[in-house]
Formats: structure tokens, sequence, C-alpha cells
């Protein structure tokens, strides 16, 4: 296990990669970035949009956070473009996402609040849980599956997601100088190669799996999937300024659990723990994702960093445990147990009931 020389990026991460001075390709490419002809990718761009469409231009999936309300707002103010603005629905979602995505509606967006069955969602994150230590993996396949579905019905040809995040995070360069990516490589990467197998274990009607599947081929053949980050360089600091000025976007008054920010990933209680058990699994979390960002864009240094992801990095979200046992109808011992499971025994150890890492970090 090592860490990148530049940003604490770590080699467990899925899919990364390193140079031979030890940065990894998330300092790769901010380098990378700066050579970038964004004009040009740009007007290419405004080629797609050439044909003005009698309804809306295209999709773009919000949250009421940043990034999303970053991107509907750059699309229709600067580039006169009509986006259509769609939510699925979070589980467990949280009071200020939910002020939030009220106050982006009211900043002057068409949008639409897709509500996929909460019964097959519910068995669909617990599935994940339980085998993919993923805890909402239901909800990530909704937010590819559910806004396809709407394209497909309004015929609308176009969905930009925010950030490519294997490109800008860490991982798989296969979409860097790739304008759009299609379903075979977001079930490959995004849903870990597991979608199939865990759709099939859901107990259910294929009708309420409706909106948790893809679209015929024929349909989904006619519509392009890109991220906004392709287009312009991405900086998720400049999109919360945006999003506070121009859309209504709050934060917390005090940092997020789990890391030292307070302005992103505020819509559903679930993250903090997807990002545990991403700690466990990998021995990073949603601190070292975080404190990564701030020093790629030259906010922060690196022995900044490393300090406050000793400080937040194995974070347990016991605030949110009854709620988690309450919503996966498990008890304590079942969810331990889970969490046990997922452990990376060869990066912790468990002192007194509590997973503790044994490495340290460089």
């Amino acid at each position: 296990m090592f860490w990148c020389k530049n940003c604490l990026n770590t080699s467990t991460r899925p899919r990364i990669t390193f140079d031979k001075n030890g940065l990894c390709n998330a300092c790769q490419w901010t380098n990378e970035k700066k050579k970038i002809n964004w004009k040009s990718r740009q007007s290419f761009l405004k080629k797609i949009f050439t044909k003005k469409k009698d309804n809306y231009d295209c999709i773009v999936p919000v949250s009421g956070g940043k990034d999303g309300s970053y991107v509907a707002y750059t699309l229709k103010k600067k580039f006169n473009i009509n986006p259509l603005c769609v939510t699925i629905r979070p589980p467990l979602e949280l009071e200020l996402g939910n002020k939030n995505l009220i106050n982006f509606i009211n900043a002057g967006f068409d949008h639409i609040h897709v509500s996929p069955n909460n019964k097959v969602m519910k068995d669909l994150n617990k599935i994940g849980f339980k085998d993919k230590g993923f805890p909402y993996y239901g909800w990530l396949i909704s937010i590819l599956t559910s806004v396809l579905k709407i394209a497909v019905s309004m015929n609308i040809d176009l969905i930009v997601y925010g950030e490519d995040g294997e490109v800008e995070y860490g991982g798989s360069n296969v979409t860097k100088d790739k304008p759009f990516f299609d379903a075979v490589y977001a079930k490959k990467i995004y849903f870990e190669g597991g979608y199939d197998k865990v759709l099939k274990k859901i107990k259910a009607k294929e009708s309420e799996k409706a909106f948790f599947k893809f679209p015929e081929n024929e349909k989904l053949k006619k519509i392009k999937l890109t991220h906004w980050s392709y287009f312009e360089n991405w900086d998720p600091y400049r999109n919360y300024l945006v999003a506070k000025k121009y859309c209504g976007l709050n934060e917390h008054t005090e940092s997020n659990a789990s890391t030292f920010t307070n302005f992103a990933q505020n819509d559903q209680a679930l993250y903090v723990l997807h990002t545990y058990m991403m700690y466990l699994k990998f021995g990073f979390g949603r601190a070292t994702q975080d404190a990564g960002i701030e020093i790629r864009r030259g906010a922060m240094t690196r022995s900044q960093g490393l300090n406050l992801v000793k400080m937040y990095d194995n974070y347990f979200p016991k605030n949110f445990i009854n709620l988690y046992l309450d919503y996966y109808k498990i008890s304590l011992s079942q969810f331990n147990y889970i969490i046990d499971k997922w452990a990376n025994k060869k990066l912790f150890k468990k002192n007194k009931g509590i997973w503790e890492p044994k490495f340290s970090i460089k």
C-alpha cells in the first residue's frame, strides 16, 4: 500500500494508476487539463445543440447540490441550452438536501422528481450492502436507468451528468479523451459488474422494477451520455460558489460527518455509511477524497490534507445507526456482521469492537 506523492490517493483505490514519479492519474490529469483547449471542446458541444429541440435540449440529473445545479445553470445561462432537470429521490433523504432542491427549482428550472418503487429500492440497497458492501446500490442504479427511461419517454437524446469521477479523482482513464460513455461502461465501472446479478435477486414484479431496468437496446442506442467535466475544467469549489449565488444552495453550519467540508453530499444519510464502507474496504474515506480535491486545486498543502485525513477518515456513523437498522430491517448484530465481513483484514484490525487501521499514511 502506498500513497500519491501529491494528493494522498492510495494505491488500493479501484482502477487507479501511478506514474514513475509516484503521481496518481488524478494528479496527472490535473496537470494535463492545463493544456486542454476547452474552447474547442465547447465548440463541439455547441455543434451538438445546433438543432434546437421543441421541448428540451438535454437532461441534467440534479440533487439540489452544487454540481448538478452548476451544470444546469451553466448550460442554461451561458450556452442558452434548455435542460430538463431530473432528480431520482434518494433513500433516507435529509432536510437540508430537500430545501436545496426546492431552492434550485425555484431558481427557474423545469424539473421532474422520480420516486422509483420504494420497496424495490430498499431491497436493492440491502442486497448491495450485504453482497457488495455498497449501501445505496439500488439508488446508484436508478440515477442512470431512471434518467434513461425519462429520456426515452420524452424523446430527449442527450444526458449531461456532472464530473467523470474516474478521471477527476483517480480510476479508469478509458473515457479521458472521449466525450461520451455508454451503458456497458456504466455497468462495468459504476455498478462494479454486479448489476444483472443483484437485480435477479429481487422478488418483485417486472413492472415494479421498471425504473431500475435499462431501456431496450434500440432505444438506448439513440441516447448519448456525457459528463460536463469533458467540456470544462472541473472545479467543485467553483460549482459550490455558483450554486450558492444563483441556485439557493445552503451548506451545513458545521462540517459534514466524516470530513472537514460542509457543502457537498447533503441529500441523504446513506452517503456517510457508503464512505465508511469505502474506508474499510480500501483504506481511504471521505476526508481523503475531499483533501485530494483541495490539494489538486492548490487550496491546501499535502501536509494539511494529511492532518485532516487522520482526524476524519475513520468515522463510524453511530448517529445514524438506528436509522440504518430500521431502513434495512436488520438487527445491530446483523449490521455489525456485514460491516465486519467487508472490512479489509490486511488493512484493519478490530480493537474493542472498533476497526482500526494497521497502516500509517505516508
